[in-house]
Parts: C-alpha cells; sequence; structure tokens
C-alpha cells in the first residue's frame, strides 16, 4: 500500500503484537481498525495508578494540584 500523502510505499512494523503501517518519508502512521483501541488499551493497564491528596505526601512549590512533569506519551513507545 501507497502512503495517501506522498505515494511512497509504506513499511509495516509490528509493536507490542500490533502491526503499524506507517511512510519513512513523510513518517505518517495508519492503523487499521481496532488497532488503536489495543495500543489505548495496552497504555492504559501499564499506567501507574495516580496518588490521592490523602497519601501523606506533601507537595510544596507553585505546581498545587498539578504535575511538573509531562506524562510520557504511549506514542513514544511505538517507535524505538
Amino acid at each position: 500500500m501507497n502512503c495517501p500523502i506522498c505515494n511512497v510505499q509504506l513499511v509495516m512494523s509490528e509493536r507490542q503484537g500490533i502491526e503499524i503501517d506507517y511512510c519513512p518519508k513523510c513518517r505518517g502512521v495508519w492503523l487499521d481498525r481496532g488497532e488503536l483501541d489495543k495500543i489505548i488499551e495496552r497504555s492504559a493497564a501499564e499506567l501507574p495508578q495516580p496518588q490521592s491528596r490523602e497519601s501523606g505526601y506533601a507537595h510544596h512549590g507553585k505546581y498545587h494540584g498539578k504535575s511538573q512533569y509531562k506524562k510520557r506519551s504511549f506514542l513514544l513507545d511505538l517507535f524505538d
């Protein structure tokens, strides 16, 4: 199958048991039906559960109620 954007042959890769088609030129990613749902389910199962405020940890600094660190995207794990 060719990339619908730049008409280059798509490359198939398997990550976490899911086949992913991607374009080596424009880096576009195409998934078949249901594959995005599988990726989301698997990434949600890997995420740690957030701690509640009653956990005993003190919150210091200007980031009250918000994490000062960005969440790691599950998409980063798709491509090494």
